[in-house]
């Protein structure tokens, strides 16, 4: 099957094709979540589905790498970004600050993308206990998926690497609020060593928390095809400027509700808004130029400008004066495709609210 060559093509692909399949599976996961004996780790479940859909949304196009095996990767990606979410959730709301804790739970993660990793109570250091089985079910289903890409040794390094960073980032930015900062500067010390000059510590821990990057190599790891060396360069071209933009744009729309919830904000680490704007804009450039370097180019800049127009369209915007100031900058910067996609996800997101 080939990829969509224009923005057209693309958007007719995703909303009809990519998303009903999305929603398929999220309403499976959500039933799961609503059946989950423990009051706490239901209501964070359940809100992880119902505040984060977009995440599996975008996430998910990247499946069209994978050609006709484009439903099982959908499935690896809609648990995988669905195990993010919770624990982002189970870390920021729950009363628990143990570093321990945090790491235990996100070893299920790990244990996600290893189908031979034999499964633990990711919840033993925290008093909330008993999810029915919920957390352990989406990583055997990461697992099963993970059996069956022809090309998962290939990929695997990788998949670890990135794995790594955004697991050591969720420990690091959720522990109690004197030692966040200390921690991520710590971190982002030791590996300042082999990122681009003039990234800050800040702008290192967005790049580490997205999930672009292990959901574009497991896509191109179901594909038939797969060439020496395409692995590396898909993990170049993803790490840093594509998951930092992704993580960027995220932050950047959830501003307020960061600060009504007191929740680490990178984007409050900036000097000023213009300089904040300056480096989004930046990372966008480079973020293209990096994606020049792997198969399939057209369809990865249509990808990566379209989710600032997703990004962008989300109804969080609307809500925030000081966000919205900076839309048709940001938009400017991503050109057509980006415009392209903010206009017909609002009409998406207006149609989806009025069928409800």
């Amino acid at each position: 099957m080939r990829l969509p060559a224009t923005e057209f093509g693309l958007a007719k692909l995703v909303f009809k094709d990519i998303f009903p399949i999305v929603h398929r599976e999220l309403d499976y996961w959500e039933e799961r979540a609503k059946s989950i004996p423990n009051e706490e780790l239901r209501i964070q479940a359940t809100a992880s589905i119902a505040h984060k859909t977009f995440h599996c949304e975008g996430g998910s196009i990247l499946a069209l790498i994978a050609g006709e095996d484009r439903a099982q990767v959908i499935r690896f990606i809609v648990a995988y970004q669905t195990i993010s979410d919770y624990l982002d959730n189970l870390c920021d709301r729950s009363t628990s600050l143990d570093p321990e804790d945090f790491s235990l739970l996100h070893e299920s993660m790990q244990h996600a993308l290893n189908p031979t990793a034999e499964l633990k109570n990711y919840y033993e250091r925290r008093e909330d206990q008993n999810d029915g089985g919920y957390l352990s079910d989406l990583v055997k289903t990461c697992q099963e998926v993970m059996q069956t890409l022809p090309y998962y040794k290939e990929i695997q390094p990788y998949l670890f690497e990135l794995c790594g960073y955004y697991c050591d980032l969720q420990v690091h930015k959720h522990v109690i609020w004197e030692e966040r900062v200390q921690r991520l500067q710590a971190w982002f010390e030791d590996n300042k060593h082999h990122l681009p000059g003039g990234m800050t510590w800040y702008e290192f821990s967005a790049c580490a928390g997205s999930t672009l990057g292990i959901f574009c190599l497991v896509s191109y790891g179901a594909r038939a095809s797969f060439r020496d060396g395409l692995a590396k360069n898909v993990r170049n071209a993803y790490f840093p400027y594509v998951q930092g933009l992704h993580i960027m744009l995220d932050y950047f729309i959830d501003q307020e509700e960061d600060r009504v919830g007191n929740d680490l904000n990178f984007c409050f680490y900036y000097e000023s808004e213009q300089k904040m704007i300056e480096r989004l804009c930046f990372f966008l450039e480079q973020a293209n130029r990096d994606i020049e370097k792997i198969p399939d180019e057209h369809f990865h800049k249509m990808v990566n400008q379209g989710l600032v127009g997703i990004y962008l369209a989300d109804g969080k915007v609307a809500k925030q004066k000081d966000v919205k100031a900076h839309v048709h900058k940001l938009l400017k910067q991503g050109g057509f495709r980006s415009y392209f996609f903010y206009w017909n996800c609002k009409m998406y997101y207006a149609m989806r609210k009025v069928s409800k």
